[in-house]
């Protein structure tokens, strides 16, 4: 009786102490090792290896399109030279050369090439060549894209040696120079030969940096009457060599723009000059020769032109600049500026415009003005009033790119 009490009590004992031990397992268990199959940090170790072999393979492994590119431009570089910026290092074999040629030679040059393109996946290139894993086999889709990107870079780097180079200074030089004989020019064009010249040679002469004789007498003798045969005619009876002829302000632009194109040449940029647009002469005047010749047979000479009324709306500026007294902070404010002086009269009071200013703005808009340029102390507005060509909206764009336009 006493052994079968005995066997009871460890019975019970070991039923009361199984969920303490349980309980102390699973908490063990939730608190030591994750929910995984995984033994200890098993778990980190394979993320750590899976991470170190993605980052390997992303970073120092190719892939096609990475590996074709540098098989391409070895190719084109062997051939062309390598693309830099330093003058002269470039092989002067595709100095000329068209995309075809290159194209052509490229896929040439890939044919050739057997050897394993991946060395990662060459298991089935290992013993024997032309196989799948071949810059000949997997790179000829790329070479368009990659001959575009090779005559960019070329065309950049000439374009850097070419406005780094020693000639593309000295033909800017050679511009700033001519740009100022050309106002010179415009301005002086008039006056005697004389004078013009010094004021020619003071702006653009030997002693300035750029300048020269030649530009001097190039800018002097534009539009003199004497460049055509009956110039020389005029010559004889007028007895002025340095008379301009009709049109002499083109002229001189002409010579400007000469130089322009120079510049443009050595620095392979595009710069375009803008002039003004100068009053046409009237045809039907007769010349000087004319007017001797009547005298002497008694009969006039008839204009190559018809005789018209001249038009004051033809050669009107486009833009007028208005100051104002007071300052215009927003674009609103000089648009309603605007709009009442050219809808008020002129002797309306006005904080910002004067009588006269009034006067001359509306007298712009009935000759054909589209624009006005409002300018306070710090700051500009391109105000239009009319509808404008595309020729006209660029000119004014170029010409106030500081001034706020909306």
């Amino acid at each position: 009786m006493k052994s079968i009490a005995f066997a009871l009590g460890i019975v019970g004992i070991c039923l009361g102490a199984g969920p303490v031990f349980g309980a102390t397992d699973t908490t063990a268990r939730a608190g030591v090792t994750p929910a995984t199959n995984n033994r200890g940090y098993q778990g980190n170790a394979t993320a750590y290896r899976n991470n170190q072999r993605n980052n390997y393979f992303m970073v120092t492994q190719p892939d096609v399109d990475g590996a074709c590119r540098e098989k391409i431009y070895k190719c084109l570089s062997d051939y062309c030279g390598d693309v830099t910026v330093v003058p002269g290092q470039r092989s002067g074999r595709c100095t000329y050369a068209t995309e075809s040629e290159l194209y052509n030679y490229a896929l040439l040059c890939l044919q050739k090439d057997n050897s394993v393109l991946l060395p990662q996946y060459g298991v089935n290139t290992k013993n024997n060549t032309g196989g799948m894993n071949t810059a000949a086999r997997l790179c000829p889709p790329y070479v368009q894209q990659e001959l575009m990107s090779y005559l960019s870079m070329a065309n950049m780097a000439t374009q850097l040696s070419k406005s780094h180079s020693d000639l593309c200074l000295a033909r800017r030089q050679e511009l700033e120079a001519a740009m100022a004989c050309h106002s010179v020019a415009l301005a002086y064009g008039n006056e005697t030969s004389s004078m013009l010249r010094t004021q020619l040679t003071d702006a653009c002469g030997a002693g300035v940096p750029g300048g020269s004789a030649e530009m001097v007498s190039r800018f002097s003798n534009a539009g003199n009457i004497g460049a055509n045969v009956w110039g020389w005619a005029e010559q004889i009876v007028n007895l002025n060599l340095n008379e301009k002829g009709s049109g002499w302000q083109s002229s001189v632009d002409a010579v400007l723009a000469s130089y322009t194109n120079r510049m443009n040449l050595a620095c392979g940029d595009d710069m375009q000059i803008n002039t003004a647009n100068y009053a046409s002469s009237n045809g039907s005047t007769p010349t000087t020769l004319q007017t001797a010749a009547a005298l002497v047979i008694g009969t006039a000479f008839p204009g190559t032109e018809p005789r018209t009324v001249e038009n004051p709306y033809e050669n009107w500026s486009v833009w007028q600049d208005v100051t104002s007294m007071s300052e215009l902070y927003n674009y609103a404010s000089a648009k309603q500026l605007v709009s009442a002086a050219l809808s008020n009269v002129s002797t309306t009071q006005n904080a910002f415009l004067t009588s006269a200013q009034i006067d001359a703005m509306q007298n712009a808009y009935k000759l054909g003005t589209k624009v006005f340029i409002v300018r306070d102390s710090a700051r500009c507005y391109i105000v239009p009033v009319a509808q404008m060509t595309d020729k006209e909206t660029s000119l004014v764009a170029q010409s106030f790119a500081n001034c706020i336009s909306k």
